[in-house]
């Protein structure tokens, strides 16, 4: 704008949406493959994270699982995504 000597940018919805979607199914397939291969480490450092103690608790990993997961948690990070951008396209 004139009054800040700027630009003030517009973020394309869709492409943010898609960006959140993307990096989630990343960031669960890591995790994922973090838990099957140090499912005792992973579950203590889940316990600090949530402030809970989950010694004698296990981890269930299926494929069906992984999958649903991976699909549900994409989805709400790109609806997420795509919310902020509107949000902020709104605001600027």
């Amino acid at each position: 704008t004139s009054e800040t000597g700027g630009l003030i940018m517009k973020l394309n919805a869709n492409a943010l949406g898609l960006a959140f979607a993307f990096t989630t199914a990343a960031l669960w397939t890591i995790c994922s493959l973090i838990v099957l291969a140090l499912p005792q480490m992973s579950m203590t450092m889940s316990g600090y994270m949530m402030h809970t103690e989950f010694t004698n608790l296990q981890w269930s990993m299926h494929f069906i699982g992984f999958v649903l997961g991976l699909f549900i948690w994409s989805v709400i990070a790109g609806v997420i995504g795509r919310m902020i951008a509107v949000v902020y396209n709104r605001i600027v």
